[in-house]
């Protein structure tokens, strides 16, 4: 039997997804058919000509909502006002790198809210919708960081596992319904954020762009190479199909090695 995967006739809600891995899996999806709602804390022209972009090149409806994922009531408020959500995508996040001592409270609040509590937020007003649609998707963006560790960055790696540990909560409530929900560990992904900081780096360490990526942004990262965005949709786009219908509350990792360490 072959799996083909058309989203059509789906809608998939993307947080954090006017740019980086959310915005490429927004991509990804719609050109399998989902409709999609990008979303972001910004209200911009540019955010909704973005949605009408993905929507007239891929042929789907999009639109764009604001939302601030720091908020709880917010969260809640994107799946309602989407109206659907047949596809979920937890990918909203923040870092902040300190030592345990120095952590600024605030950003430990944040991150937490923004990283972690949002998912949980919007995991418990799409499932109903899912469960009325009979059929769904929870997608978790979570870190090589929700399996291993780094000094210094303590709310994130807290709120990462947190995530892979939501994730596999959602799929034992939903295990016996067509409903599964996975997370997706990224290791270091080449976004528009990671590429801006690469100049600064090289005059930092008086490097070439080579040298910085392979000895000190990829330091653990043994394929040497970052992951794309268009691979984070693949991966996302796999999961909502048939062929991974039995794939449920686990992690995938697209790290290029780095938790095989």
């Amino acid at each position: 039997m072959a799996y083909e995967i058309s989203l059509a006739g789906k809608t998939a809600v993307i947080t954090g997804s006017n740019s980086g891995i959310g915005l490429g899996i927004a991509w990804e999806l719609a050109r399998a058919g989902a409709d999609v709602v990008l979303n972001s804390f910004t209200d911009a022209e540019e955010d909704h000509a973005l949605a009408q972009q993905v929507a007239d090149e891929a042929g789907v409806t999009a639109r764009y909502i604001q939302a601030d994922m720091s908020k709880g009531d917010q969260c809640r408020r994107l799946i309602e006002e989407a109206g659907r959500c047949d596809i979920l995508v937890n990918n909203a996040g923040i870092q902040h790198v300190a030592a345990i001592p120095d952590f600024p409270v605030e950003k430990w609040d944040a991150i937490i809210a923004i990283n972690m509590s949002s998912a949980f937020h919007t995991t418990a007003i799409a499932l109903p919708m899912m469960r009325s649609a009979g059929w769904g998707r929870v997608i978790n963006i979570a870190s090589a960081h929700g399996l291993t560790a780094s000094p210094y960055k303590a709310a994130y790696i807290a709120a990462k596992h947190g995530v892979v540990g939501l994730t596999k909560t959602t799929a034992l409530e939903t295990a016996k319904e067509p409903i599964t929900a996975n997370a997706i560990c990224p290791g270091y992904v080449l976004t528009p954020i990671v590429e801006k900081q690469i100049p600064d780096t090289m005059k930092e360490y008086d490097m070439s762009r080579e040298e910085v990526i392979e000895n000190v942004m990829l330091t653990r990262q043994p394929s040497k190479e970052f992951a794309t965005v268009e691979q984070m949709g693949g991966t996302a786009t796999f999961l909502c199909s048939d062929a991974a219908a039995q794939i449920t509350g686990t992690t995938i990792s697209v790290d290029g090695g780095w938790t095989a360490l």
